[in-house]
């Protein structure tokens, strides 16, 4: 079990060359980590991981995935991670704001999120790396004049062919169904709004339709209801400050929306199968 903080860590990815934007190519093995990759952590940028050489095993939001080479990832800011063990790995790295991200990217990889690593073909590998390749020749160049101009391009490039290899394992946008649509919103609007919006009626409200449509949309798409959906996501965010952080329950309840402590207690045993103090101890060293 990793050590405990406050709260969880933010680790900065920042480059004083380009502040927002970072890129690198690196190769090492386990032992050549920072320690701070090893402890449950978020990162301050959109990250993306090219694993070009060797495997790679890692946590994300308490998901384990052995990586192997030719595969790419995409961590979002929300999410927990840490580095688990590697084994002789190149690795690509691409990191930007929210603010550098191209709006139309930004709203794409919100839909897609969570992802797993993808596995990539020899031709799109051999694309992406020597897209790469020729991206960190650029970030290279400090003293160009429209140099962060260019760094923002590139990555937004690199992107998108990130994004356009997850969509070719995921249904077309024009195939989806009215259910599937509303979903889609749904998720995104929950995804900003958990911690102070609680009541499916809400949601329903925001999308323009009746609350039983809502319903209707969501358990046709998932199988599971508004509330459903809602529940989890608090109790996702709550397992992360239990497990990556020593914050009280109490502390815990009320950073999510709930001043009813009791109320947040029955309520997570009610989703995760246990009570909060008993989640933390079971996942204690």
């Amino acid at each position: 079990m990793n050590k405990k903080t406050t709260s969880i860590p933010v680790n900065s990815m920042a480059d004083e060359r380009s502040p927002g934007i970072v890129m690198e190519r690196v190769s090492f093995d386990y032992q050549m980590i920072e320690e701070e990759e090893k402890e449950s952590h978020r990162h301050d940028l959109h990250s993306f991981f090219l694993l070009e050489k060797g495997t790679v095993s890692i946590e994300i939001d308490f998901q384990k995935y052995d990586i192997k080479e030719s595969s790419v990832i995409y961590i979002h800011p929300d999410q927990v991670h840490y580095t688990t063990s590697t084994e002789n790995i190149t690795v690509s790295t691409w990191a930007l704001n929210s603010e550098y991200l191209n709006p139309e990217y930004l709203k794409l990889l919100d839909e897609i999120r969570p992802v797993k690593p993808l596995l990539l073909d020899k031709e799109t590998l051999s694309l992406m790396s020597e897209t790469i390749s020729l991206s960190l020749k650029f970030y290279d160049r400090k003293n160009e004049k429209l140099y962060h101009s260019l760094l923002k391009d590139i990555c937004n490039t690199l992107v998108a062919l990130v994004i356009s290899q997850y969509l070719e394992h995921t249904q077309s946008p024009e195939k989806l169904s009215r259910f599937e649509i509303i979903t889609k919103a749904f998720k995104q609007i929950l995804e900003q709004k958990y911690i102070t919006v609680k009541r499916p009626a809400d949601y329903a409200q925001a999308l323009n339709i009746s609350t039983p449509y809502l319903n209707e949309c969501i358990k046709n798409t998932t199988g599971y209801s508004v509330s459903h959906h809602i529940q989890q996501r608090i109790v996702l965010e709550a397992k992360r400050l239990l497990y990556h952080s020593d914050q009280s329950v109490k502390e815990i309840s009320t950073a999510l929306g709930y001043d009813d402590y009791p109320y947040f207690s029955r309520l997570f045993t009610k989703v995760a199968g246990i009570t909060p103090l008993a989640f933390r101890n079971k996942n204690r060293d």
